[in-house]
């Protein structure tokens, strides 16, 4: 049976697009909603441009209230019947009471490969170390920050001369392999960890 996969997204939702795109060819899983906390995300204005359904749940007006803002996020995919939930460029952090009933069923990329940097700023965090390589993560959603079971990673060499710039772009383009092939396997039921 066909799983029915919610993206979560603040942005442009790059790393959405190649998993949807991926999603139309002999796939698992199937697109059933784009989320974002920012109403003026080209992201959203993409997804509705090839029929999928939106939701904007944006998190401002809640102020500090983390669990008035993941209330509203429940009930707007309560009428969506998600298996999985794809955070991608999502730059809110769930709490544990969010976060526990998907555990298992939510993923997640992060730009650095884990459990190196966790959080943001990784690309200038990796330089700044010295680092030979660096590249990106998809992982299972803990309640911890950018700590659950790995699924895949993906390796760029670091590059004389690379900037925090540089740097991203070439992982970005590894993102974009990367989370469709861990999804494409994670609802095939595969939990075994891959290197692309």
């Amino acid at each position: 049976m066909t799983k029915r996969v919610g993206i979560f997204i603040s942005g442009g939702g790059s790393n959405m697009r190649a998993l949807v795109q991926d999603m139309t060819r002999d796939h698992g899983g199937c697109p059933a909603l784009v989320l974002s906390n920012n109403a003026g995300s080209s992201g959203i204005a993409w997804a509705r441009g090839q029929g999928i359904a939106t939701e904007v749940v944006d998190h401002r007006p809640f102020g500090p209230d983390r669990t008035a803002f993941e209330r509203a996020l429940d009930a707007a995919l309560a009428p969506h019947g998600l298996d999985i939930i794809c955070l991608a460029g999502f730059m809110r952090v769930l709490t544990a009471g969010f976060v526990a009933p998907w555990q298992g069923r939510m993923l997640n990329i992060h730009p650095s490969l884990l459990p190196k940097y966790k959080g943001l700023h990784t690309h200038a965090r990796a330089l700044a170390a010295g680092d030979t390589e660096h590249g990106c993560t998809v992982h299972l959603v803990t309640p911890a920050l950018d700590d659950g079971p790995v699924l895949g990673q993906a390796k760029v060499p670091v590059i004389e001369g690379d900037t925090p710039e540089t740097l991203a772009a070439r992982v970005l383009v590894q993102e974009h392999a990367l989370y469709p092939a861990a999804l494409r396997r994670f609802v095939d039921g595969n939990m075994t960890p891959f290197t692309l």
